[in-house]
């Protein structure tokens, strides 16, 4: 055991405004199995790479450990799978990787196949064996989870539960529940460690956050009645100290203006020492602005249906006919492992894929949004992109900001933002579309778990009819009204 200490970080990118991190100080045990939470483009993965000797940067990280990094990058996808994994951890034997693998869930075979072959879930889990067989490293995994579906990120959940040493950032709120001990909030403010789950976190950040909410309310009452005491003595005291004129016993009338004048310093002194402490508060508030969505009501009840449809591709049905109807204020939720067909699913429903067996039925005039799964490819600056998609400027922007947006970001160019930042410029083009059905392909890939919170409330508001594929449980147990098996 040993304790990694981080003393006044400070850090910039030299392209950027402002300081990413400023006099930053906290420790961790290298024990822990840590979870690293925080808004998009907030500084989590600059911090992994900053513990990684990326990066000048002042203050001191004092470590006495090797750092390893997941995603880990292979220079031959070519090669045997053994013979990568034996590049990421060259002292393990093959039993070993062996038993890593069954812990996984993931077949043995696959360490003579060439790695490319595997799928990238099985790529994910394999590497990650591989990482946690170099004994004494602390290992930093940043999102493992995109590329999982529910099954798989469950028994990636367990197996985490067997290993320490490690940071993980994720999004997914019952994936960190299940493996994690302590937490590592990178907040508006500062970087704060606390013991337990995400879910006791979070219960202790919303207490602190309601305390501070009635504090800030109390003395918000209490300034503007201060304020209005001074200006009352204040003004007493100058009519008291005009009254000397003329008057018989001056020095009497100047005791007491002089009086007066020290109660209204002392009223001014208290209202200032309780601006100071309001101000103190809610500086780490991060749901604050609810979003909006305007859907369109459809004229009739069903706005499409599927009979025993299978998507076809080479000649082939990928899944096994799939039956249901999407009627209006439903929220199907797709399930299924991954390459079970569910984003093909949707595709058929958006006529972005056309050859399929069985049949389709959309009603007329019906008016879909789609939000697909890849937001790699976007560049240009925002403004360009909602004339592209017609989309009213200012309330695109307003959406972003409320999900996190600052406005130095709106005049950036999309190709630098952080794939959750890509993936939020979807969410709110989506969000600013009038449809009667939103169709959504994993929407949360990538997402910061208070935005993610942000949108359930959303969806549970205003009820959009939707169909959606997401393996966030936390997320499709809130909001699906029905659930279709592929």
């Amino acid at each position: 055991m040993s304790v990694i200490k981080v003393e006044n970080l400070t850090f910039a990118y030299p392209s950027c405004y402002g300081n990413i991190f400023e006099n930053v100080s906290f420790q961790i045990d290298t024990d822990w199995r840590l979870g690293f939470i925080g808004r998009n483009g907030r500084g989590k993965t600059t911090f992994l790479n900053l513990l990684q000797g990326k990066y000048n940067y002042g203050g001191k990280i004092i470590s006495s450990v090797r750092f390893d990094y997941f995603p880990y990058t292979v220079a031959d996808r070519e090669r045997m799978t053994a013979d990568v994994l034996r590049d990421v951890c060259p002292a393990a034997e093959e039993w070993q990787f062996m038993r890593e693998l069954s812990l996984l869930d993931v077949g043995c075979e696959c360490l003579y196949r060439p790695f490319c072959t595997l799928s990238n879930g099985e790529q994910t889990k394999v590497l990650l064996a591989a990482l946690f067989l170099n004994e004494g490293n602390f290992l930093l995994i940043d999102e493992p989870t995109n590329h999982l579906d529910t099954r798989a990120r469950e028994t990636l959940a367990a197996y985490l539960r067997r290993k320490k040493s490690f940071i993980l950032v994720s999004h997914d709120r019952a994936f960190i529940d299940g493996c994690v001990d302590h937490i590592l909030s990178l907040n508006k403010t500062d970087i704060e460690v606390q013991s337990g789950n995400f879910s006791s976190f979070m219960t202790n950040f919303e207490r602190r956050q309601e305390l501070e909410r009635r504090q800030y309310c109390h003395l918000q009452t209490d300034i503007k009645r201060l304020q209005e005491t001074a200006r009352r003595t204040a003004n007493w005291a100058d009519m008291v100290e005009a009254s000397k004129k003329g008057a018989a016993d001056k020095g009497y009338i100047g005791h007491k203006s002089a009086k007066m004048m020290k109660r209204a310093k002392t009223v001014e002194a208290r209202r200032q020492s309780e601006t100071e402490e309001k101000a103190g508060l809610l500086k780490n508030a991060e749901i604050e602005s609810p979003l909006k969505i305007s859907p369109l009501a459809y004229r009739s009840e069903r706005l499409a249906a599927f009979r025993a449809v299978a998507p076809v591709y080479g000649g082939k049905e990928i899944c096994a006919p799939v039956t249901f109807e999407i009627n209006a204020g439903e929220r199907i939720a797709l399930e299924g492992k991954n390459g079970s067909g569910k984003s093909s699913i949707l595709k058929l429903l958006c006529g972005l894929h056309t050859e399929y067996a069985g049949v389709i039925e959309r009603g007329p005039g019906l008016i879909v949004s789609y939000l697909p799964q890849d937001a790699s490819r976007l560049s240009g600056n925002l403004s360009s992109f909602a004339a592209l998609h017609r989309l009213d400027e200012s309330l695109f922007k307003s959406v972003l900001h409320k999900m996190g947006f600052d406005k130095g970001q709106f005049e950036r160019d999309m190709s630098g933002f952080s794939d959750g930042q890509k993936k939020k410029v979807l969410i709110a083009k989506s969000l600013c579309d009038r449809a009667h059905l939103y169709v959504w392909d994993e929407p949360l890939n990538f997402i910061d778990i208070y935005s993610r919170i942000q949108i359930e409330n959303l969806i549970l508001e205003y009820r959009p009819t939707m169909i959606f594929v997401e393996h966030d449980k936390a997320f499709r147990n809130k909001i699906a009204t029905a659930v279709t098996e592929l």
